[in-house]
């Protein structure tokens, strides 16, 4: 069994050495335990740092992704380096690696495929009263659209199996956080959380510049996730909503027209046409985004298979090198 524990970085060299002496080399479970850096366009030492500190693996982009890209880019070199198991940190040591025994269990015991680090919000001094509770409000959006149980949603300690890795996507470059737990919930990969600790600040947060920009992008990000993962129920939605308002609208018209009052309300009857005509058109969107998502769908089981069958071809192939070299 294989442990690969990755850090995406950007411009990380006053931090990285940190966090990179904390990881552990030896993992129970595991014969072997590596770590791979993604270096997400840095323009400062990351790179001389993580060669320095006996990195296994780097990953390099010739300029800034995104957090999200760097993570995607991460699983996906993982796997072909044959991780049974990926663990994501991050470079400013804000995670106790002491804790990725733990924090692997649940897949070593073959309980869940992710498994997700919750961090004691409530007890972190660096974290302001309204920092905590919009952690805990988003925490508790992203488990209603997920149907999850994962208190901390926006936590990137987190472990995953080779299966899982494997079945993931990002389409959001701000962050990956949210996205995977809704996309695993939605795939029915077994998910779980596990509490962990969490050391002093070495960096003010670069996701959290402030809190008005982490909100809006936040609701952004659902919606959107919401919208890619369950578009029929959105455009259906505000569909009937416009729909059932124009019904209504018109129904007014009707009833004041029997009056004999309908010329004064003219306005009515051209609202009603509106709304019932933008109605109906966001409820045949509704039906082609539902077309759109088994499309979807069915590339991202394309896209797994092949994964697996790049895995499976150089499994087969170090054991049929291991093989000629026994004999």
């Amino acid at each position: 069994m294989k442990l690969i524990i990755q850090i995406p970085c950007y411009n990380e060299a006053a931090t990285l050495a940190v966090s990179l002496n904390d990881l552990p080399r030896e993992v129970p479970g595991f014969s072997k335990v590596e770590w791979l850096v993604i270096n997400d366009g840095s323009t400062d030492d990351t790179v001389q740092v993580a060669k320095e500190c006996g990195v296994d693996h780097i990953v390099s982009f010739s300029r800034n992704r995104g957090l999200a890209c760097g993570f995607i880019a991460g699983l996906d070199a993982c796997v072909r380096l044959g991780a049974d198991v990926v663990v994501n940190t991050d470079a400013d040591n804000q995670y106790a690696a002491a804790d990725i025994p733990a924090l692997v269990a649940p897949i070593l015991a073959g309980k869940a495929e992710i498994v997700i680090g919750a961090r004691p919000i409530s007890t972190i001094e660096t974290f302001s009263g309204v920092k905590k509770a919009l952690q805990k409000l988003g925490s508790k959006v992203v488990r209603v659209f997920s149907k999850t149980d994962i208190p901390d949603a926006p936590s990137g300690f987190r472990a995953m199996s080779r299966e899982a890795a494997m079945r993931l996507n990002v389409f959001n470059n701000y962050t990956y956080t949210l996205e995977t737990i809704i996309q695993a919930g939605q795939k029915n990969i077994a998910i779980t959380s596990v509490p962990i600790r969490v050391n002093g600040d070495l960096r003010p947060s670069r996701l959290v510049k402030s809190i008005s920009s982490y909100v809006r992008k936040s609701i952004v990000t659902i919606l959107r996730i919401f919208v890619v993962y369950r578009p029929f129920r959105f455009f259906m939605t505000i569909g009937l909503c416009v729909f059932a308002a124009g019904f209504l609208v018109g129904a007014r018209f009707l009833y004041h027209y029997f009056l004999g009052s309908g010329a004064g309300h003219v306005q009515s009857l051209i609202l009603a046409s509106i709304l019932l005509g933008v109605g109906f058109q966001t409820i045949l969107t509704a039906f082609l985004a539902d077309l759109l998502a088994v499309n979807r769908r069915l590339m991202e089981d394309v896209q797994y298979r092949v994964k697996a069958l790049e895995v499976r071809g150089r499994t087969g192939a170090n054991e049929g090198g291991a093989d000629k070299e026994e004999h």
